[in-house]
């Protein structure tokens, strides 16, 4: 061997096992644009079942992140603008309702006593008793067990409205014993009473029900049957919200005003409708 080929240098050359190609990032990419995708479905899924009143409010976020939208709040603490309920809007309201105590326990038994009408003042909704009771002890300002559920449910959602709420007590013409201090007319307001303590232990603001009213027999549900129990009931009126005109040369644009009460305007003559008609049956106990 020469000296030139003793001084080349030795070169090994190391072959690397092959490989099924470098995949890189790629799939990370493709399972981030499905979950985008399965969440824009979901938001989809929960718009097309709100309410139309948060459609649009969703919607003028979207069109005005900044906030400025009319969509998208007003000057009152914690109820939306999108949320007040006015003559134009008040059968969604009732709608609504009417979803929400469909889920209460003992629905299907309660439903011919619970009545929901769109009046002059408001949406008025009326609890009435059974001969037996049915939202409250029979002669007695105590609520059951059946009335608590329900009265829970509609202070949730009603709750939830800047509106003002008024709670009526009425009973049947039945009288109690003679020589008793207590009557019709305590009976009345004790349970309207009773009705908002519980509903504001429940959901509804302090200062959201501006009046509770007894009217004992002076108000009757059915004139023609003094002692028929659909007589005897609480009523929960939702009164409307008027929005004032800043035209009008009121401090602030987005002041509201109540529609008048019952006490300074008749009710409305519209017959009663809703979920429930009434349900005659016979006197076998006092209120």
């Amino acid at each position: 061997m020469s000296q030139a080929q003793e001084n080349r240098p030795i070169i090994v050359v190391k072959k690397k096992g092959a490989h099924g190609g470098h995949h890189g990032g790629a799939w990370k990419v493709a399972y981030a644009d499905f979950v985008t995708a399965m969440m824009a479905l979901f938001i989809v899924l929960w718009l097309l079942n709100s309410s139309k009143q948060v459609q649009e409010a969703v919607g003028g976020y979207f069109k005005d992140p900044t906030g400025t939208t009319k969509q998208v709040g007003s000057d009152m603490k914690g109820a939306g603008e999108n949320f007040i309920i006015n003559k134009d809007n008040m059968e969604e309201l009732k709608e609504q309702l009417q979803k929400a105590i469909r889920e209460v326990p003992h629905f299907e038994k309660l439903k011919n006593h619970i009545d929901m009408t769109v009046t002059n003042e408001g949406l008025r909704i009326e609890l009435t008793e059974s001969a037996n009771g049915t939202f409250f002890d029979a002669g007695s300002a105590k609520i059951s067990g059946d009335g608590e559920d329900l009265l829970r449910t509609l202070a949730g959602e009603l709750g939830k409205l800047p509106n003002h709420i008024a709670m009526e007590g009425h009973t049947d013409s039945k009288q109690y014993a003679e020589g008793r201090s207590y009557g019709n007319w305590e009976l009345s307001s004790d349970r309207a009473n009773a009705a908002r303590r519980l509903m504001q232990e429940s959901g509804i603001r302090e200062d959201q029900v501006t009046q509770v009213r007894g009217f004992a027999d002076q108000r009757l549900r059915n004139p023609k049957d003094a002692m028929d129990p659909a007589n005897r009931r609480i009523s929960l009126i939702v009164q409307y919200l008027e929005k004032k005109s800043p035209q009008a040369g009121e401090a602030g644009s987005g002041a509201e005003k109540s529609a008048p009460d019952s006490e300074t305007g008749k009710e409305s003559a519209k017959p009663a409708e809703g979920i429930a008609s009434e349900e005659p049956a016979k006197e076998t106990e006092h209120h």
